[in-house]
């Protein structure tokens, strides 16, 4: 009743004078909440975090069944952070993503979740995740990434002047103001340093400010003082009300000061949880304490990691023998767990977790983006274009190369005219511009890859949905590829001098830009089930391989072996209707001269159907609508594709993990490995299953 009567009385603590908000909340959410609660109520939007016998067990390779969490009790609260810490395969990570919400799905989550003593799923706007890789357009420079986070989460009504408001408010408080205008950077880009880049995530993350944050080894690859830096960051945000709950891996002395409560974990079971100071005194009392200057991170994982045993003779002190070294690692964890399980510890947190479920407060609604589905479209097509524009690699250096490779077919091919040694020529020219040049496209395959990284981590903060995303990253490519069209297009029609007259100019150059669209848009769909730029650009010029072999042009389509080759290959070959309409383009309404002097004039219809094997029948007008509807294909695939992913793939693997999983479980595989409680290395989610996506 006591704790109960704490809880109720730490709620009434946090209520506000009427009529006015809660310290750290912006002007948005206190409207927002307006609209959702009673005015007496206004304020008191803390997030009570609490979970008890939490158990996951996943699915790996060959079908096994994996403990990767055991029971694990904790809680966190408001002004709080939450440090979760152990060795490599702990846990740690599995544990936020159940927390969270992201389990992959081949991972099965038993156990309660309560926030404000309800069992509430956690959803964007209450609840942000601060992923490991810091994944942002690198040509932006920091206000415009928060700027444009901005735009594209706040209610379009909202003014500006206030969206300003927000977005220094936030840059001052993550203490970015030094390089707000500085480019994040890339490979040829100077930007700001590591620390600043994970302060940059973190910010656009608390732009809605949400009272739970979820941030997975936010000092990974950080320096002491980037980390310290971060880490004081947040903790000044759990100081303003909010509650932070934190992955680390091996904190410095001077970080891990900066922790309230730490969650130890080894094996997916809980080694210590509790105040982080009284950590200390766990491990004295458990017989392992810890040496002077010595940092404590570095020491509680000393003891409880395994591969500290293989090296265990480097590692001895000037003393003698360490109590850690007295035993295995495996021997000292056990110890410890036990002791955990049976101390004044396990008990407190037991206790305080069931007076918080006690207490049911405030529904944390969903807040997510506010903004509608065209302020986001028209803010992405906006921050798509800045990075088209500014990433040399993007299109800026295929545009050069272009210019060059169009410059070199018109010196070969310079003025070919209406000899008969043109004929051969004219098709050749075609063959390569509408096979090698527009080949080139893959070229932006990696940059694309960046953006889907960016896409990712943005859709599963709920940022925008697939659709505005595909839409704008068509229409902002369409300037940049109508350019790269027409100045190459001129450059070799020109030269070469191809079929005089404005329509065939015309068709050419449409042509170009619709076969140049449909290598982009192929690209993008290859972007979806391919993340590796490397085996990206492979399996894409592969398959555009063959697509050029049953063009038309290395071997005549109706000499194509009809199974596969001709059916279907050749139809679904966008080459083939972009050689075939620049054919008819091309030699129709030009004779040319024969072998003979004496001989009569070729006509260009006879080059088409005797010599190319072309059906002159159907207009070029027809290819290329062919070619601009491939491309509309493409973009409706790669949208699907992502929504399939999104919601197909996970039930799907879902599934077939639950029938793996029941099959052990009736050999008692899945159940004797749980009671046993194996201490070993737990297996990793992130890449045994798939991002889940929410919205």
């Amino acid at each position: 009743m006591e704790g109960g009567m704490r809880s109720k009385a730490e709620i009434e603590a946090n209520k506000p004078e009427r009529g006015i908000g809660r310290q750290g909340m912006s002007p948005l959410s206190q409207a927002l909440w307006k609209e959702k609660v009673e005015t007496e109520f206004i304020g008191d939007v803390s997030a009570r975090l609490s979970w008890k016998d939490l158990t996951v067990t996943a699915t790996v390779g060959g079908g096994e069944a994996k403990a990767v969490l055991t029971g694990v009790t904790g809680y966190a609260k408001p002004r709080t952070m939450t440090a979760v810490m152990g060795p490599s395969g702990s846990g740690k990570s599995t544990l936020l993503d159940a927390l969270s919400g992201r389990l992959p799905s081949n991972a099965f989550l038993s156990g309660t979740v309560l926030l404000n003593g309800r069992n509430t799923k956690l959803s964007f706007g209450t609840a942000a995740y601060v992923t490991q890789e810091d994944n942002l357009i690198s040509t932006l420079t920091v206000r415009e990434t928060i700027s444009y986070t901005a735009h594209l989460r706040l209610p379009e009504k909202m003014p500006w002047s206030e969206k300003k408001c927000l977005v220094d408010g936030t840059i001052d408080e993550m203490g970015l103001r030094d390089c707000a205008d500085t480019p994040i950077g890339n490979w040829y880009l100077r930007g700001i340093s590591t620390g600043e880049k994970r302060r940059v995530s973190i910010a656009v993350e608390i732009l809605m400010r949400p009272r739970l944050l979820f941030l997975d080894e936010p000092i990974s690859g950080l320096d002491s003082a980037s980390a310290f830096f971060v880490v004081q960051t947040l903790r000044n945000l759990a100081r303003d009300g909010r509650t932070v709950i934190a992955s680390v891996h091996q904190p410095s002395n001077e970080v891990f000061d900066l922790f309230d409560h730490l969650c130890l974990l080894s094996g997916g079971r809980i080694v210590y949880f509790g105040q982080a100071s009284e950590a200390y005194d766990f491990f004295t009392h458990a017989g392992f304490p810890c040496p002077p200057l010595r940092n404590p991170s570095d020491h509680f994982l000393r003891c409880i990691n395994s591969d500290f045993d293989k090296v265990g003779a480097t590692l001895k002190s000037e003393r003698g023998v360490d109590p850690p070294e007295e035993v295995t690692a495996a021997e000292a964890t056990l110890r410890l767990i036990h002791l955990y399980n049976t101390s004044p510890y396990s008990r407190a947190t037991r206790e305080e977790v069931e007076e918080m479920a006690k207490v049911e407060g405030l529904v944390l609604e969903s807040m997510g983006s506010q903004a509608s589905f065209l302020m986001q479209t028209r803010t992405l097509v906006r921050r798509s274009f800045t990075n088209m524009w500014r990433d040399f690699g993007y299109y800026r250096m295929r545009f050069i190369i272009y210019v060059i490779v169009s410059i070199c077919i018109g010196t070969i091919n310079w003025n070919l005219g209406t000899s008969y040694t043109a004929i051969q020529s004219r098709g050749a020219c075609s063959a390569f511009v509408f096979g090698f040049v527009t080949f080139m496209s893959v070229g932006g395959f990696p940059s694309f890859v960046e953006d889907m990284k960016v896409f990712q981590r943005e859709r599963l903060n709920g940022h925008y949905g697939v659709a505005a995303f595909a839409i704008s990253n068509t229409l902002s490519a369409v300037p940049f590829l109508i350019l790269i069209s027409i100045t190459a297009g001129s450059i070799c029609y020109s030269m070469v001098r191809l079929h005089p007259g404005f329509s065939h100019y015309l068709f050419f150059v449409l042509g170009l830009y619709a076969s140049i669209t449909v290598v982009e848009s192929l690209m993008m769909v290859v972007a979806t089930f391919v993340p590796n730029f490397l085996m990206g650009l492979m399996i894409g010029a592969g398959i555009q391989g063959i697509f050029m072999l049953v063009s038309g042009h290395y071997r005549l389509p109706q000499d194509l072996p009809k199974p596969v080759w001709k059916y279907p290959l050749s139809y679904i070959s966008f080459h083939f209707w972009a050689l075939q309409g620049q054919y008819k383009n091309d030699f129709e309404g030009l004779s040319f001269e024969n072998q003979s002097p004496e001989l009569p004039r070729i006509p260009g219809e006879y080059v088409l159907q005797k010599l190319l094997r072309v059906s002159i029948q159907r207009s070029k007008w027809i290819d290329l609508s062919v070619l601009f509807s491939m491309v509309i294909i493409y973009r409706l695939l790669f949208f699907a594709m992502i929504k399939a992913r999104e919601e197909v793939t996970p039930r799907l693997r879902r599934r077939a993990a639950r029938r793996m999983l029941l099959r052990q479980e009736r050999r008692g595989g899945a159940a004797d490995d749980m009671a046993l409680g194996s201490l070993d290395r737990s297996p990793s989610l992130r890449m045994q299953g798939e991002g889940v996506y929410i919205g």
